[in-house]
C-alpha cells in the first residue's frame, strides 16, 4: 500500500500516476478541501503527528510514503521523514520544478530579514504567515494579505488579527489585482505555484520583490519533480504496484549518453548516473556506462514491445570551436549534433529535417542541446547505435525512407508500456511521410496482410502511401483529414469492419467486441437470415453467407462504416472502403469483385 500526502497540484498529479497502477492507495490532505477524483485511491483527511502516522502505516500495511505536499509544509516533511526512518519505509518527495534564483530578487531565509523601510507590503505567503508578520505592522508597516477566497482561510485570517480591509484574494490566472504596494513578499513556490507570473507582474509594477527560500528537503527522501519520475521511482521501490514497467525513448538514452560523455571530456568525472531534463521540465536520473572514447546507455523499453530494447545508444563528444554544422538551424548553444554508425538518414521529405539529415528528430536534438549546454557550449556530439542498421530492417524505417539505421525519437522522453500515444504518434509520422511523397491517395490498412491484398489495386502508388492503422481507424482518418488528403482508401477485414459499422472507431478488443445483435440486423438489411449462435469470429460469416447475398451484405457493412468514417475527412466523398476476406478477395460497395 502507498500513502500519499497531497493537497497540491503535485498531489493531484501523483493521484493520476498511481491510478494507472489499478491498485488501492491512500491520499491524505490536511483539510479535505481539495477536489480530486479517486477511483482506486482512498481519501483520508486531517493532520497527522508522528505517532498517528506510524500507527496508520502499521495498521494499513503501508510500504511506501509519497510526500507531495506544499514545499513550505516543513513540519509534515520532517514528520514523514521521521516516520519513514522509524518504520524503515522508503519515502519519495514529489517536489516542484523551481526556476533558478534570479539576482533581481531579494532572497530571504526568514521573515525577520525583511527591511523596515517598506511602506505598503503585499504578502502572498499564505494565511498561516499573518501571525509572523503582525509585529511589522506594529512597527508601522502597512500589510495587505493575499489569501484564498474560502471561509476557512478568512476565518483563520481574522483569528490572527487581520481585518477585512487588509485582505485580498487570489484571482483566476494569478494576477495581483488592484492592490497598490511598494513591495511584495512571496514564497519560493515553484512553477506550479505561479511563481514566475507573480514575479513578472510585480517587477513590471516597479515593486521590490522579496522571496522566502524554500526549506531544505530532508535527506531521507528520494526526490522526483514530475509524473514520469514518480512512476519510475515507484517502479523501483515497489515493483509490484504497476502491472507493466515504463521505459526510456532513444532520445532520452542519447541525451543521457551525451551528458555523461560531456562530463568526462570537460570535467573529468564519470558518474554512474546522470540527470536528464525531459521536455516537460522534470528531471530524471539515467544509468550510464563508459567505453573507449564514448559514454552509453542501454535502452530499456520496459514492458513496451520495442525492437530497440537492450541496444546500446552511444555518444562520442569532442570540443568544437565552430558554429553548428548539422542540419538544424543554428541556435546559441554551440552544440553540433551528428548521426554516426547505426543512426539512419532521412531520404524523403516529411520529417523535421530535410533529406540527407541524420534521423535524429527535433525533440531529441533539443534535449541533447538543453542538457549538454550547461557543461560546455562548444561541443560536437555524435550518436552511434551498434547494430542499428540491422535492427532498422525490422521497423517502419525502410517504409518511411529512413536508411542506414534506426531513428532517434521520442516526444515525452518516457515510454509508457503499450503506449497508445506512442503508437498513434508513429501513425502520424507515417501519414506525414505519405503526404510528403506527393501520392494522390493514402491507403490505410490494419496490417501487412490486408495491405498485401489491397496493394494490387494501386500498383502505381509508392510504398509510403500505404499506412497501417492497427486498431486506430478513427485517429488515422482524422489525420488524413487534417493533412488534406484528396483521396483515402480504407482497407478493412470483416472482424474490424463489423465493430466499425457499429460506431467503434477504435476496434481494439478491450474497447469493442462483435455485437451479434447488430450483425444480425445488418444481415436482415442484406436480405439474409443466419443462425449466429455458434459464430465466435466475424470472419466465419464469409462461409455462412449465401453466394447471392455476399455483395448485399458487403454493401450494408460498408454503408454503416461510411456513416462514421466519412465525416472525419475534409471531403466526405474522398473515402473508399474496401472489405477484405481471408482469401484475399477485395470487395467494394459498387458490386465489383477483385
Amino acid at each position: 500500500m502507498i500513502l500519499v500526502f497531497g493537497g497540491t497540484t503535485e498531489g493531484r498529479q501523483a493521484v493520476e500516476v498511481l491510478e494507472e497502477g489499478g491498485q488501492p492507495f491512500y491520499y491524505s490532505t490536511k483539510t479535505g478541501e481539495q477536489d480530486v477524483v479517486l477511483h482506486h485511491g482512498r481519501r483520508i483527511d486531517g493532520a497527522m503527528d508522528l505517532e498517528t502516522m506510524c500507527t496508520f502505516c502499521r495498521d494499513h500495511d503501508v510500504r511506501l510514503i509519497v510526500d507531495a505536499a506544499h514545499p513550505f509544509a516543513q513540519q509534515l516533511h520532517l514528520t514523514v521523514a521521521d516516520a519513514a526512518e522509524a518504520l524503515q519505509l522508503p519515502a519519495i518527495r514529489y517536489e516542484r520544478i523551481f526556476p533558478e534564483r534570479s539576482p533581481r530578487l531579494t532572497w530571504l531565509d526568514d521573515y525577520d530579514q525583511l527591511p523596515r523601510d517598506i511602506g505598503v507590503l503585499l504578502a502572498t505567503t499564505g494565511v498561516q504567515s499573518i501571525a509572523r508578520l503582525k509585529k511589522l505592522e506594529q512597527e508601522g508597516m502597512t500589510i495587505v494579505y493575499r489569501i484564498l477566497d474560502r471561509e476557512s482561510s478568512i476565518a483563520l485570517a481574522h483569528r490572527q488579527g487581520a481585518s477585512d480591509r487588509q485582505l485580498c484574494f487570489y484571482t483566476e490566472g494569478g494576477s495581483l489585482g488592484d492592490v497598490q504596494a511598494d513591495a511584495i513578499l512571496m514564497k519560493e513556490s515553484g512553477l506550479s505555484g505561479g511563481f514566475l507570473t507573480k514575479v513578472d507582474e510585480a517587477l513590471s509594477r516597479g515593486m521590490r520583490v522579496f522571496v522566502l527560500k524554500r526549506p531544505a528537503t530532508p535527506v531521507a527522501f528520494r526526490v522526483v519533480n514530475g509524473p514520469f519520475g514518480l512512476r519510475r521511482m515507484v517502479e523501483r521501490l515497489l515493483p509490484a504496484f504497476f502491472p507493466l514497467k515504463s521505459g526510456l525513448t532513444t532520445g532520452t538514452c542519447a541525451t543521457a549518453a551525451s551528458v555523461a560523455a560531456a562530463l568526462r571530456l570537460v570535467r573529468g568525472v564519470t558518474p554512474s548516473e546522470v540527470p536528464v531534463r525531459l521536455p516537460n521540465g522534470e528531471t530524471i536520473p539515467v544509468a550510464v556506462g563508459y567505453g573507449d572514447g564514448y559514454a552509453y546507455v542501454v535502452k530499456e523499453s520496459g514492458d513496451d514491445p520495442d525492437i530497440t530494447n537492450g541496444v546500446e545508444v552511444r555518444a562520442y563528444v569532442e570540443h568544437n570551436q565552430a558554429a553548428h554544422k548539422d542540419d538544424e538551424p543554428c541556435d546559441d548553444s554551440g552544440i553540433e549534433i551528428r548521426g554516426g554508425d547505426g543512426v539512419g538518414t532521412f531520404t524523403l521529405p516529411g520529417f523535421d529535417f530535410p533529406p540527407g539529415s541524420a534521423a535524429i528528430n527535433r525533440v531529441p536534438r533539443q534535449m541533447i542541446r538543453a542538457n549538454v549546454a550547461p557543461i560546455s557550449q562548444r561541443l560536437t556530439v555524435t550518436i552511434v547505435v551498434p547494430g542499428g542498421e540491422q535492427i532498422a530492417q525490422k521497423t517502419f524505417n525502410p517504409r518511411l525512407g529512413i536508411e542506414g539505421g534506426i531513428s532517434i525519437i521520442g516526444v515525452s522522453g518516457i515510454v509508457k508500456p503499450f503506449s497508445e500515444e506512442a503508437f498513434i504518434e508513429s501513425i502520424r509520422k507515417c501519414m506525414e511521410v505519405a503526404k510528403a511523397s506527393g501520392a494522390p491517395r493514402v491507403v490505410i490498412n490494419s496490417g501487412a496482410k490486408s495491405e498485401r491484398y489491397v496493394r494490387k489495386r494501386y500498383p502505381d502508388l509508392p510504398r509510403q502511401a500505404f499506412v497501417e492503422y492497427g486498431n486506430y481507424i478513427g485517429e488515422t482518418l482524422s489525420m488524413a483529414g487534417e493533412l488534406h488528403f484528396g483521396q483515402v482508401t480504407l482497407g478493412v477485414m470483416l472482424g474490424k469492419a463489423v465493430k466499425l459499422a457499429a460506431g467503434h472507431l477504435d476496434t481494439h478488443s478491450r474497447r469493442a467486441t462483435m455485437d451479434k445483435t447488430f450483425v444480425a440486423q445488418m444481415l436482415t438489411e442484406a436480405g439474409c437470415t443466419l443462425d449466429l449462435t455458434s459464430v465466435t469470429l466475424a470472419r466465419e460469416l464469409w462461409a455462412l453467407l449465401p453466394a447471392n447475398r455476399v455483395q448485399a451484405f458487403v454493401d450494408v457493412v460498408i454503408a454503416h462504416c461510411m456513416e462514421y468514417c466519412a465525416p472525419l475527412l475534409e471531403k466526405k466523398d474522398a473515402l473508399t472502403i474496401l472489405l477484405i476476406d481471408d482469401e484475399g478477395n477485395v470487395f467494394e460497395s459498387s458490386g465489383r469483385r477483385s
